[in-house]
C-alpha cells in the first residue's frame, strides 16, 4: 500500500504528563519547575490506537528505533505494520459512530501484545513517551494542574476545545478550536512552533477514507478550495499541525487527524499574533501578498521558537467555578478524587463546601464521566473519601468500539459549570479576546 503522509494531520498519541501537586494560592506558577529528564517517562496513561501506530511508522527513524532499542525482528515489524495498516485501510469517515476512545486503545494494546509480548509492549510505550511526550523542551512542562504560564507560549487544552496565547505570562488571546478524532487523538506534552507555511499543499494518503474528489498520491495544490489544510499551516512536531480550513461548525468538536483545527479567518489572525510574540517581522501587506499568490507555497521562519503546550485537563478552576469538561478521549479523569485534588491546588477544602455545592459537583462529575453510549468511563463511589478514590480502576465495559468509522462528533453536553464561592478570583484565566471563528 503506497501511503504518503506528507503534511497529513495523521493522529499521533496523547500522553498524560502533568503531575498532581499543590499550587501556590496567590501567585502564578513558573511552569519550568519540573524533575530532570533522567526520570523514566510516564507510560501509565499513554493512549495508542492502531491508526496512531500506522502513522508512526511513517515518521523518520521510528522503525529503526524499534529495531535497535527493542530488538524487534523484521517479522514482528511487518506484523505490526500489517495489523495497523489493515485497520486504517478499512476506516472511513462516514457517519457518526460515537466510538470508544478507550476501547480503541485497549484493542490496539491487545493486538500489539499478541505480536511482541507484554514486556516489549511496555518498551514500545516507553520509547514513544521518551521521543514524543518529553522532547527537547520537556523542562517547560508544568508541575501542577491548571498551571498559569509565566512565559511566552501557546497552551492547548483538548477537552476544553481551547487554545490560549500567552506573552510573558499574560494571556492575550483565546481561540475556540477543533481537535483530533478519538481514533487520531491530539497528543499532549511539549511541542514548538518554528515556522509558518502559507498556501500549503496536501498529498492524500492511500487510505480508504480518501475518496470522492481526492485521489491517493495526487497532490492537492496550494490555494485549492479542496485543500483541507486551508490557507496556512504551522507544524508543531510531526505529524501534528495548527492549521486552517475548518468549517466554523467543527470548532468545539472532533475535526482532525491529530491536529489543532481553526477556520481560515482564525488562522490568519493567529499567524499575525504568532509572528508578533516571536519577534518576527510579518507586515499585514506581506501576508496579503502571500495569500494572493495562492499557488505558491511560502515558508516564514520564526525569529524565536514558541513553545506549544498540549494539555488534557477535564477539570479546571476558573474564577468562582469548577468547570468539568467531557472526558472526550475517555481517560477516566472526571472523578470526585480528581475534583478534590484540583480544589486543593487552589486552596479550597472539599469538606468545607456547602451541601448545594457538593451536590452540584457530584452531579456534574457523573454526567461528564459518561461515554458516548451513556456508560461510566471511570468507576468510583461518589460517597467515598478522596483516599479510597485515588487509585481508580477502569470499568470493563461490554460494548465494542465501532471500528468501521471515525468518531466525528462529541455526543452529549460538553461541559458543566459548578459555582464554588471559595474559588472567587482563583484559578485559570477566563478566555481573553475570544475568537470563536
Amino acid at each position: 500500500m503506497n501511503k504518503i503522509y506528507l503534511c497529513l494531520c495523521a493522529g499521533i498519541l496523547f500522553f498524560f504528563t502533568s503531575c498532581r501537586e499543590k499550587r501556590d494560592k496567590e501567585s502564578k506558577i513558573p511552569v519550568a519547575q519540573v524533575t530532570k529528564a533522567a526520570q523514566a517517562p510516564n507510560t501509565e496513561n499513554i493512549g495508542i490506537t492502531l491508526p496512531v501506530l500506522d502513522a508512526l511508522f511513517f515518521e523518520e527513524g521510528f522503525e529503526t528505533a524499534l529495531q535497535s532499542e527493542l530488538k524487534l525482528t523484521k517479522q514482528q515489524l511487518q506484523q505490526l505494520k500489517s495489523v495497523s495498516g489493515s485497520y486504517v485501510a478499512a476506516l472511513t469517515e462516514e457517519g457518526n459512530s460515537f466510538g470508544s476512545a478507550r476501547q480503541a486503545s485497549q484493542s490496539a494494546l491487545e493486538e500489539i501484545k499478541k505480536i511482541i509480548g507484554d514486556e516489549k509492549t511496555k518498551g514500545l510505550l516507553q520509547l514513544i513517551a521518551r521521543r514524543y511526550a518529553q522532547g527537547n523542551i520537556a523542562g517547560l512542562l508544568p508541575t501542577r494542574p491548571n498551571a498559569i504560564p509565566a512565559d511566552t507560549r501557546i497552551v492547548v487544552n483538548a477537552p476544553a476545545f481551547r487554545m490560549d496565547v500567552y506573552q510573558q505570562g499574560k494571556l492575550v488571546q483565546t481561540y475556540r478550536i477543533g481537535v483530533g478524532y478519538p481514533e487520531f487523538p491530539l497528543p499532549t506534552g511539549m511541542r514548538a512552533a518554528e515556522k509558518i507555511i502559507f498556501n500549503p499543499t496536501w498529498t492524500p494518503p492511500d487510505e480508504a477514507w480518501v475518496k470522492g474528489k481526492f485521489q491517493p498520491g495526487r497532490k492537492v495544490a496550494a490555494g485549492s478550495k479542496l485543500n483541507p489544510l486551508g490557507l496556512i499551516k504551522i507544524p508543531i512536531g510531526l505529524p501534528s499541525l495548527i492549521h486552517g480550513g475548518k468549517a466554523i461548525e467543527k470548532l468545539g468538536d472532533f475535526a482532525s487527524h491529530g491536529c489543532v483545527g481553526l477556520t481560515n479567518g482564525q488562522i490568519q489572525n493567529f499567524t499575525m499574533l504568532l509572528a508578533r510574540i516571536s519577534g518576527t517581522p510579518l507586515p499585514a501587506d506581506s501576508i496579503k501578498l502571500f495569500e494572493n499568490a495562492k499557488t505558491k507555497t511560502k515558508t516564514v521562519q520564526l525569529n524565536q521558537s514558541i513553545p506549544v503546550e498540549l494539555r488534557y485537563e477535564t477539570i479546571v478552576a476558573q474564577d468562582g467555578n469548577l468547570i468539568i469538561y467531557r472526558d472526550i478521549y475517555e481517560r477516566g479523569t472526571n472523578t470526585p478524587a480528581e475534583a478534590k485534588r484540583i480544589l486543593e491546588t487552589h486552596g479550597v477544602d472539599f469538606s468545607k463546601l456547602s451541601s448545594q455545592e457538593k451536590m452540584a459537583l457530584n452531579t456534574s462529575i457523573r454526567e461528564m464521566n459518561m461515554d458516548s453510549r451513556g456508560k461510566p468511563i471511570a468507576t468510583f463511589d461518589i460517597n467515598a473519601d478522596a483516599d479510597s478514590n485515588s487509585a481508580i480502576k477502569d470499568r470493563n465495559r461490554e460494548q465494542k468500539a465501532n471500528k468501521g468509522t471515525v468518531t466525528r462528533t462529541v455526543k452529549g453536553k460538553k461541559e458543566a459549570y459548578v459555582p464554588i464561592a471559595a474559588l472567587k478570583e482563583k484559578g485559570y484565566p477566563a478566555p481573553v479576546n475570544p475568537n470563536n471563528g
